[in-house]
């Protein structure tokens, strides 16, 4: 160990469902500085969920959050002369940001009106165990086990 760990920024909750965790979500999905604007975008989403499903909305995006994570990640290793593939396990914040980041970015490439319309169909969808977070996910997964020959490997 060279360096200190640095200090964990402790993130305040959000207004509506006092969950820190949606606020990191809102900070993730800020483009520019523009905190009110990402947290008016989240909000409106949330309402769109509410109108489309019968249950909580925000167990909805809990859900979502939770089937887009990954269990497993593949790293590049040079070995030799080659480089593998070595599947390795994630760390519990990494697997949270990684989750959020592709929520955001596949509702991001979307198709449709306005990014709240956009947020509300990829989280409905990443629910279902749908969507193209939950594909990059288990596309992730799937390269883990096929490369799980070289985890002896291991970083």
């Amino acid at each position: 160990m060279r360096k200190r760990k640095p200090k964990l920024r402790v993130i305040a909750p959000d207004p509506r469902y006092g969950d820190p965790m949606v606020t990191q979500f809102v900070n993730m999905m800020m483009l520019q500085g523009k905190k009110s604007v990402a947290f008016k975008v989240f909000y409106d989403a949330m309402d769109i969920i509410k109108e489309r499903s019968d249950g909580d909305e925000h167990a909805v995006w809990k859900k979502a959050l939770n089937n887009a994570m990954p269990q497993v990640e593949v790293r590049s290793r040079r070995i030799g002369g080659a480089t593998f593939q070595i599947p390795t396990e994630i760390r519990a914040k990494r697997k949270l940001s990684i989750g959020m980041k592709w929520l955001i970015r596949f509702a991001r490439m979307r198709s449709g009106k306005g990014m709240a319309e956009k947020m509300a169909a990829e989280l409905l969808a990443a629910s279902k165990g749908e969507g193209a977070a939950v594909k990059r996910k288990e596309d992730t997964h799937r390269m883990a086990e096929s490369n799980r020959a070289f985890a002896h490997f291991r970083v």
